[in-house]
């Protein structure tokens, strides 16, 4: 069998059937450790270097299963296709490489459908390689989208694929971890882009405000979204409620902790603002149906590998943190529980803002790797363990 490339779908396509791969990652130890890939079920994954296969081949080649089926990762793609061919000529018969390299697995984006009725369809957008989450809402021949990465095509070929034009474009915040795609959405489609001015008001984007209880519906059809003001993780901080039956949220609840409050600089200031929104989620219907914006470990998903959770739920397995009853102690858990955020956060800010526009190689390499918008006793563990 000759060696073969495979694309990022298809890497998750087999983690998720459980299929009996290695997982070869040949990137260096620094880059291997700030970002790889994940899945929902265990499977095998090495790290080899590159560098080590062309310096110390024999060697090298020894660390690998003989008779796995293997899966390679790199960087760009060049360094995966050196790496099958000195696996090729050692008598390895099933060897593939990853299209792309890591950014395609970074950049993956895997549509969920959550509900679909005679009204409404909604979509949960899984990002594993962010581990993030966006939401398209459809109905008749329009798109709603909410949270969507840069990856503008997805979407847009979503709607196609439902005979659909995407015609709403939201965000939950301004984004300080992954580089938005609202903008761009609303470029390239006429799609009106809504946001809080809390956090866009200094931007350069072409959004509409929006107003706290503001609902929204499509062309045809009653009002299906609603608007709720939740400032903390950032001033601006939004959630929409879709038929009274699923709250995006955003950073603000996570189904593990709530959004962190200190990204802008304000640790003290937002949290207070975080502490008063976590009120005001406690007063909402313990049914609605948690939809976050991000999650931090494949175990938050449900069996369907849906991240979705009543809000009683959510509620009750962070209770450490909806029960502190004074900011006080809710400012020491916040403080206790969060870890230096990345340093392409500051750079990313901008970008969503539209104050500043790197070309496209460096807007990738800003947008790789997990986010860190979590405040959580994960957080702190993960900072112990460096």
């Amino acid at each position: 069998m000759a060696i073969f490339m495979y694309q990022a779908k298809e890497l998750f396509q087999w983690l998720t059937d459980k299929e009996d791969i290695t997982v070869l990652d040949v990137r260096n130890d620094k880059d291997f450790n700030r970002f790889q890939v994940e899945s929902p079920y265990p499977f095998t994954m090495l790290n080899v270097s590159y560098y080590d296969f062309m310096e110390i081949e024999e060697e090298s080649v020894a660390r690998v299963p003989r008779n796995a089926r293997i899966r390679i990762v790199c960087a760009k793609e060049g360094s995966a296709k050196y790496v099958a061919e000195i696996l090729e000529k050692h008598g390895f018969a099933d060897v593939g490489y990853l299209a792309g390299g890591i950014k395609s697995w970074g950049n993956l984006l895997v549509p969920k459908l959550l509900e679909k009725n005679d009204s409404y369809t909604l979509y949960q957008c899984i990002r594993p390689g962010k581990a993030s989450c966006s939401y398209a809402l459809l109905s008749g021949q329009e798109m709603m989208v909410f949270d969507p990465s840069r990856d503008i095509d997805f979407y847009m070929n979503l709607a196609k694929e439902h005979g659909c034009s995407i015609v709403k474009t939201f965000e939950t915040h301004l984004q300080a971890d992954y580089i938005a795609g609202s903008r761009d959405i609303t470029k390239a489609t006429g799609a009106t882009f809504y946001a809080n001015e809390g956090d866009f008001a200094g931007s350069k984007n072409p959004y509409t405000k929006l107003t706290d209880g503001q609902t929204f519906s499509f062309s045809q059809g009653k009002d299906i979204v609603r608007v709720l003001f939740t400032p903390g993780h950032t001033p601006g901080s939004t959630c929409y409620i879709i038929d009274e039956k699923y709250i995006i949220s955003g950073d603000m609840i996570f189904i593990n902790s709530v959004g962190r409050p200190d990204l802008g600089g304000k640790a003290e200031e937002w949290s207070g603002m975080l502490y008063d929104s976590i009120q005001k989620v406690k007063q909402l219907p313990e049914t609605l149906q948690v939809l976050p914006g991000h999650y931090m470990e494949w175990e938050e998903a449900n069996s369907d590998l849906l991240f979705t959770l009543p809000l009683g739920q959510v509620l009750a397995r962070n209770k450490n943190i909806y029960d502190l009853d004074n900011l006080e102690d809710f400012i020491t858990f916040i403080k206790d529980n969060i870890r230096p955020q990345p340093e392409e956060y500051t750079t990313i800010r901008l970008v969503n803002a539209n104050l500043e526009q790197p070309d496209d190689e460096k807007q990738e390499e800003l947008d790789l790797g997990k986010n860190e918008c979590a405040a959580s006793m994960y957080a702190k563990s993960q900072e112990q363990k460096e």
